[in-house]
């Protein structure tokens, strides 16, 4: 009994050797190994190794992700105008040369995230500081994010981290001169408005009177066509007459005077003092066996 429990102890005590000198490296990390304290190896490919047991080797295992740096709260920076803006940045990072990163963090991501968030700061303080609250918005927001990213490459190198990407994710006004900049944005807009309604006003104008104008040339032009055709017509109509009333003179009188009795006595209380010789009434006394009764003479 006491030879299989040595021997159950001596199994349990090899399994126990065995499974602290074997480890596995996933796909996702780094993994330092230590010997006595210094970097023996770094192992950047995922798959099964081997090391001495404890206290000879130990391992120590990083991320190999893409990480991401976002502050809850944004930054104050001062632009080249001395106006106060507020900037809220995320950076992408990841490790690129585990040894150098242990050296610089001890392997602490959190001391790194920290260190990354200030030269990323002093960075972005650089950029806006030389340009004004236009430019830091929207004229120039590309331009600084790029200015941002290319500083703290180098400096992140020297730490072992590379820098995928800076973003702005809001640049706003603090909140003491927000009242401020929407007054002179309300200004702006309203002085574009009344722009707008003046230029549409003075237009409204400008049409109604083309419009007046065109209708009077018009008018005009139809009058001056009326009369010019009424002119004419008049002109065919005593033309006619004429000829029908030339080939018999003394018809054309007896129609004349007709037409005078008839504008004469055109009421019945109509009264005519006159003598009963004048010509006026010369077919009332020849009325049948006048000269009108004869026929023309072709």
């Amino acid at each position: 009994m006491n030879r299989i429990a040595s021997f159950l102890i001596g199994l349990f005590v090899v399994l126990i050797l065995l499974t602290s000198t074997v480890f596995v490296v996933d796909q996702k990390q780094f993994a330092i190994v230590f010997a006595l304290g210094e970097v023996k190896e770094v192992i950047k490919e995922p798959g099964l190794h081997f090391k001495l047991p404890p206290p000879f080797q130990n391992v120590l295992f990083m991320d190999k992700r893409i990480l991401t740096i976002d502050s809850p709260e944004a930054d104050r920076f001062i632009t080249a105008e001395k106006k106060n803006i507020l900037v809220d940045a995320f950076v992408k990072w990841h490790i690129v040369e585990p040894r150098l990163f242990y050296v610089s963090f001890g392997g602490d991501e959190h001391r790194a995230q920290d260190r990354l968030s200030q030269i990323v700061k002093a960075a972005l303080n650089d950029e806006i500081t030389k340009r004004t609250v236009r430019e830091v918005i929207s004229g120039e927001r590309g331009h600084v994010m790029e200015g941002v990213r290319s500083k703290v490459v180098q400096e992140c190198r020297q730490i072992g981290v590379e820098i995928i990407d800076v973003r702005l994710k809001r640049v706003d006004y603090v909140e003491q001169i927000n009242a401020s900049v929407y007054d002179r944005m309300k200004a702006e807009r309203t002085r574009v408005a009344n722009e707008l309604r003046s230029t549409g006003s003075a237009e409204s104008e400008q049409i109604r009177a083309d419009a007046d104008k065109q209708r009077t040339v018009i008018l005009a032009e139809a009058y001056r066509d009326a009369e010019q055709i009424r002119g004419e017509g008049d002109a065919k109509a005593s033309q006619t007459y004429a000829q029908a009333f030339g080939k018999n003179p003394e018809f054309y009188k007896f129609y004349r005077s007709l037409e005078a009795y008839r504008a004469s006595f055109k009421n019945r209380t109509d009264v005519m003092m006159i003598d009963s010789s004048s010509e006026f009434f010369k077919y009332f006394k020849s009325s049948g066996a006048g000269t009108a009764s004869k026929p023309a003479k072709k």
